[in-house]
C-alpha cells in the first residue's frame, strides 16, 4: 500500500437527550488533526436540546440523522449502513476521543492493520479522571483476550469496515462485545498503539442493567469460547474480584 495513503475513518457519535456532554464528543471528533475523517451523528429523536447544539457544528459533520430507532445498537447498525471510510470508529455521546493528535498518530503507525487498539482512561460526570480501566489493555490483542472480561473499550478500536458486521439486535447491552471478538476473529493484523486514545465517561445503560448485562456476556463468550471454559473463567474472575475487594477494604480500613 502506498505510504502517502491516508484511509478515511468514519466517526459514529449515537446519541438521545444529552444535551450535556454532547458538545464536548463533537469538539473532540472535529478538532482532530487528521483530516480525513466523515463524522457521522445518529439521533434518537432527541428533545432536549441536542439537536440544537449538533446543528451548530453542522458544516463539520457529514451525515445528521434524526429519528426514533429501536435502541443504542439498532442507531449504531444506521452508522455503519451510512458509512463510507476505510475504518469505523464509534465515539459515543459523552466519550470522546483522547487528544487533538489520537487518530493522526494511529495511521501514522505503518502497516494499516485490520485493527488498531489502545488504552482509554475513565472520567466521572465531573469530567475528572479516575485512572485507566480496571480490565488493562492486553499488549496483544486476540480471540481469547476478551476471556476475563472487556479488555479494550469500545471507544478505544479502530476497526477495518470491510471486516466488521451490523450488531445482534438480540443483546440489548452488550452487542458491542459480540461485535469485537467477530472482528477480532476476522483479522489478520491487529495493532497495539500503546498510546491513550480514548476517554470514557462512567455509566450508561449496561451499568444501570447490570445483571442483564452479565447475563448477555455469559451467551456472548460461551458463543466464541465455549460453555465450560466460559464457567471456568467466570469463576477465575469472581475469585479475583473478592481478592481485589479484600485488598481494597484492607488499604482502606
Amino acid at each position: 500500500m502506498d505510504k502517502t495513503f491516508k484511509p478515511l475513518l468514519s466517526v459514529i457519535t449515537v446519541v438521545y437527550n444529552n444535551v450535556q456532554h454532547i458538545e464536548r464528543t463533537i469538539l473532540s471528533v472535529i478538532n482532530q488533526t487528521y483530516s480525513e475523517i466523515e463524522y457521522i451523528i445518529i439521533d434518537g429523536g432527541s428533545n432536549d436540546g441536542t439537536l440544537a447544539v449538533v446543528e451548530r457544528y453542522a458544516s463539520k459533520i457529514s451525515v445528521l440523522k434524526s429519528e426514533k430507532d429501536k435502541g443504542i445498537y439498532d442507531a449504531m447498525n444506521k452508522g455503519l449502513a451510512l458509512a463510507t471510510g476505510d475504518y469505523v470508529l464509534f465515539m459515543n455521546s459523552g466519550d470522546e476521543i483522547y487528544s487533538h493528535d489520537t487518530v493522526s498518530e494511529i495511521f501514522n503507525k505503518p502497516p494499516f492493520a485490520d485493527i488498531y487498539y489502545g488504552e482509554t482512561e475513565m472520567i466521572n460526570e465531573q469530567l475528572e479522571s479516575q485512572g485507566q480501566r480496571r480490565h488493562k489493555t492486553p499488549k496483544n490483542l486476540n480471540l481469547s483476550s476478551f476471556k476475563y472480561g472487556m479488555s479494550v473499550s469500545h471507544q478505544a478500536i479502530y476497526i477495518k469496515r470491510e471486516i466488521v458486521k451490523p450488531y445482534n439486535l438480540n443483546y440489548q447491552l452488550s452487542a458491542d462485545i459480540d461485535w469485537i471478538l467477530a472482528a477480532i476473529r476476522k483479522a489478520k493484523l491487529i495493532v497495539n498503539v500503546n498510546i491513550y486514545v480514548a476517554k470514557y465517561l462512567i455509566g450508561g445503560l449496561s451499568k444501570q442493567k447490570h445483571l442483564q448485562s452479565l447475563k448477555e456476556r455469559f451467551q456472548i463468550f460461551s458463543k466464541y469460547y465455549g460453555v465450560l471454559p466460559n464457567a471456568y473463567n467466570h469463576i477465575i474472575i469472581g475469585f479475583r474480584l473478592a481478592f481485589y475487594f479484600l485488598k481494597y477494604n484492607k488499604t482502606n480500613d
